[in-house]
């Protein structure tokens, strides 16, 4: 087990504030009021994912369905989707921005929920694209299951 090792403590107390470590003083970054902005949904069967840029492309808002709390299947409900977009149309809605252009890719249950909720948050929708990636033949695909 080897030798046992007696170590005296000495008592020190902080004298001064700067030794001491502060947590949780950190501040949200502030946006300047942005007017037109674009949403990008990403629908996958798994989850829906809404966020919101400036015309720079520079992310303001965002946030998913597992980040609200849907765990597993829940989570690709459109249900789940039209509570992501409105809380991302909240956050958006104080940085002061009233046009949108929709840009919607992946074919996931949430996507029409998710437009339909970003429209009703009181946005001007501009456009809605649709930037699903689709394949020209692809991969293979599996063969046939044999019973």
């Amino acid at each position: 087990m080897g030798k046992k090792k007696i170590v005296t403590k000495t008592e020190t107390t902080p004298t001064d504030s700067t030794d001491v470590a502060k947590t949780g003083t950190g501040k949200k970054k502030q946006h300047q009021a942005v007017l037109k902005g674009q949403a990008h949904i990403t629908s996958s069967y798994n989850n829906t994912i809404v966020s919101i840029s400036d015309a720079d492309g520079n992310v303001i808002a965002w946030t998913s369905a597992g980040s609200l709390g849907f765990k597993g299947a829940r989570k690709s409900t459109p249900y789940a989707a039209t509570m992501v977009a409105k809380e991302v149309g909240e956050k958006a809605k104080r940085v002061g921005m009233v046009d949108l252009a929709i840009s919607v890719s992946g074919i996931g249950p949430g996507r029409e929920a998710a437009i339909r909720a970003l429209i009703g948050a009181g946005f001007n929708v501009n456009s809605i694209v649709d930037n699903t990636p689709v394949a020209h033949n692809g991969v293979r695909p599996p063969k046939p299951r044999r019973v």
